[in-house]
């Protein structure tokens, strides 16, 4: 299972606010059946990567066809193959934990 985060940014827009650029992309994470958590700065996802690569290419898109003349994306992937859960929650569980016990 895969953890992947990505930002998508259209630039050359007649408006700084991305919000509705944010949002279409997040409408095509929902649509999608994988589990995400949106985050102020990027859009988390995890899942089969191979799903994932196909959502992401979707993604990339959505300013494009909203007007954007160009688009930076930035994606971070973290897919581990050693043990059969490896998600969001267990990531975030995984350093409450060591948290706990320095305390």
């Amino acid at each position: 299972m895969a953890v992947v985060e990505i930002s998508v940014a259209p630039l050359g827009t007649a408006t700084p606010g991305v919000s509705s650029y944010v949002a279409a992309c997040v409408e095509l994470v929902a649509a999608s059946g994988l589990v995400y958590q949106l985050t102020p700065m990027g859009t988390v996802i995890e899942g089969d990567i191979d799903e994932i690569f196909a959502l992401l290419r979707k993604m990339h898109e959505v300013p494009f066809g909203q007007g954007a003349e160009r688009v930076s994306t930035l994606i971070k992937i973290d897919d581990r193959r050693d043990q059969g859960s490896h998600g969001l929650q267990g990531k975030i569980d995984s350093v409450l934990d060591k948290l706990k016990s320095d305390s």
